[in-house]
């Protein structure tokens, strides 16, 4: 199983990855993780990648092997779409977060990027933003899009969510828990 994390510095992309790969590890399968991290600190592209299997031997996922792609942000998405194998699925975030081109007038942030994925990939969508504010806390965005993600890469509920409690910091143990179920029963 190919599974490629991507967003921007600051979304939990690594701690997501973190607890993708200690699920796989915890079911038996052999893992391998691989950081990106760029321009994370100022706000840049940060990718991941979780193989698992019964044996892997390489930790980065080529063009076109992906079998889900999680997204933090909608450009993002956008950005790595070709990693997508022919029938995996993207999980996005509907958020925007403005690059730097866009943000100092170089560059235009491109519309309708949710649509132009779907008339290509199985895409499903979800406004972690929204569901983490609601919960009272906007940091555990990742949970709720890892939960949802979650259904698509395997495990049970009960799995994903122990070795969720086993890696974050103790004191957001049950916003994580709270945030990770509402994206799983998205």
């Amino acid at each position: 199983m190919n599974i490629m994390v991507v967003g921007v510095g600051g979304q939990g992309t690594l701690l997501t990855s973190r607890i993708i790969g200690k699920t796989a590890l915890a079911g038996g399968y052999d893992v391998k993780l691989s950081e990106v991290h760029g321009m994370a600190q100022r706000g840049g592209s940060v990718v991941t990648y979780v193989r698992y299997g019964d044996k892997v031997f390489e930790p980065t996922c080529e063009e076109g092997t992906v079998d889900v792609l999680i997204s933090f942000e909608r450009l993002e998405a956008l950005r790595y779409a070709h990693f997508l194998k022919k029938d995996g699925i993207m999980v996005v975030n509907d958020t925007r977060i403005d690059p730097m081109t866009v943000v100092i007038g170089a560059k235009e942030y491109p519309q309708g990027i949710l649509e132009s994925l779907s008339q290509s990939h199985k895409v499903y969508t979800i406004d972690g933003g929204k569901i983490a504010k609601e919960l009272g806390n906007s940091k555990v965005l990742n949970s709720v899009v890892l939960g949802l993600s979650a259904k698509h890469i395997g495990f049970t509920k009960e799995e994903w969510i122990k070795v969720l409690q086993e890696t974050v910091p103790p004191k957001t143990i049950e916003i994580n828990t709270k945030a990770f179920e509402k994206g799983y029963d998205a």
